[in-house]
């Protein structure tokens, strides 16, 4: 998509543009405190402030932004509720160990342009004979699969979203797998990826390009972070196979949340998804950020009785090798590392990290029925209630050549939810 964040403006720029800003003079001396409490160096972590902790006197016709040593720090607003008033400044830094940051809140009249290194995409026809458009939102329903339209409706079989680092794509078509892009390059790939010169949708992201390919088989699991439920010792997955006709859920809405330099967020909504005679209605959420081979899934559940549980999945497709399990600062992390991509030709770690909290170990999918070939990670699951992970993904071919190594690629995973364990504190002085 990539309508905004075009370009970057010279950090010494804006500072003579904030300092020259005297309308916003007695704003930009409101301080805004970061801190780092721990020993681990940060790297790409991310902060989300919100709106409602700025001071009443902020000028909401125009743009915070952060300013440190007389340098700006890469950000951006969300509007996470759709009403059309940005919720929160996400800031993207890195901290030493037991930094204190003591940033500067500035306002101007224009967003700044900060290098893009988060995407999302999606495109879409009614019809077989359309080109494809780009769009940000759709509905589905339950009849409007792919096996019953026989043509594939969305680019890449669905929305993708990607950073500096992988890309992952989502099975919009009624089998809402997740699936991952290897990326060389750390430059957002192409807008046309699912296209071709036609406008038609076509699946040309098998072959190799100079930005990387699709590397990770799915097959009738669930791919890389999608979930399911178990449910008096039946197993349902949110959605179906390619090769069903009718959804297990009436009616999926999805939307593009934000899309930008630091941050992109997609939302979906699953209405009555029929699980064991039960319907549940189901919110997730997407968010990827720079620096992180990997994104933030968050999913709540409306509908739970107390007899189901929630399960995390990771393909296991070509794992030879086995599942390392390893407890590391708040969570837990599930972890792989083969020849795991298609007809084992690549060398790739995937991994999911899971919170401690209500984590009740992992369960192997079975071999036949709708969600096979996968470790299952087992949550006790409340109603209502969010449950926050991450799914991890790096190949060999990847911009850092060291995930070939598996030692590599376990500590950079743990290393990574120690990260992600670590508050930064958020002091306003207001």
């Amino acid at each position: 998509m990539n309508n905004n964040f075009n370009f970057c403006l010279p950090a010494a720029f804006m500072v003579l543009l904030f300092v020259g800003c005297k309308t916003y003079k007695n704003i930009a001396e409101i301080g805004i405190v970061l801190t780092n409490h721990s020993s681990l160096e940060l790297t790409d972590k991310p902060i989300s402030i919100a709106r409602k902790l700025l001071p009443e006197k902020m000028n909401l016709n125009n743009y915070p932004v952060l300013v440190y040593k007389n340098d700006t720090i890469p950000s951006q607003v969300n509007d996470l509720d759709g009403d059309g008033k940005w919720d929160e400044l996400f800031v993207v830094t890195n901290f030493s160990a037991y930094e204190k940051k003591k940033t500067q809140l500035v306002w101007v009249k224009q967003a700044p342009k900060f290098k893009i290194r988060t995407s999302a995409r999606f495109g879409k026809r009614e019809s077989e004979n359309e080109p494809l458009q780009p769009a940000t939102e759709e509905t589905v329903n339950a009849n409007q699969v792919y096996k019953k339209l026989g043509f594939q409706k969305y680019q890449t079989d669905g929305p993708s979203w990607e950073n500096d680092k992988v890309g992952f794509r989502h099975y919009l078509d009624g089998r809402n797998s997740k699936d991952v892009f290897g990326k060389k390059i750390p430059a957002i790939t192409p807008e046309n990826v699912g296209i071709n010169s036609k406008g038609a949708v076509e699946d040309n992201y098998h072959v190799m390009y100079d930005w990387g390919r699709d590397v990770f088989p799915v097959g009738s699991s669930a791919g890389l972070g999608a979930y399911a439920l178990l449910v008096d010792n039946e197993i349902t997955r949110l959605g179906i196979l390619g090769t069903d006709t009718l959804n297990n859920i009436e009616k999926t809405t999805f939307k593009i949340v934000s899309e930008g330099p630091e941050n992109s967020v997609l939302s979906y909504d699953y209405h009555n998804w029929n699980a064991s005679g039960n319907k549940y209605q189901v919110n997730e959420t997407t968010s990827i950020w720079p620096g992180m081979y990997g994104f933030k899934n968050t999913v709540s559940i409306e509908g739970i009785t107390g007899k189901e549980t929630f399960l995390v999945a990771l393909s296991n497709i070509n794992n030879q090798k086995g599942l390392k399990v390893i407890e590391a600062g708040n969570f837990v992390c599930l972890i792989q590392h083969d020849n795991l991509g298609y007809n084992r030709e690549w060398i790739m770690g995937t991994a999911i990290i899971v919170p401690k909290k209500g984590y009740k170990g992992y369960m192997e999918a079975p071999k036949k029925g709708q969600l096979t070939d996968s470790y299952l990670a087992k949550f006790k699951i409340e109603n209502n209630e969010p449950i926050s992970y991450y799914a991890i993904a790096a190949w060999e071919l990847s911009a850092d050549k060291n995930f070939k190594d598996s030692a590599y690629f376990n500590n950079y995973v743990i290393n990574l939810a120690k990260q992600l364990s670590t508050e930064i504190t958020v002091k306003i002085n207001k």
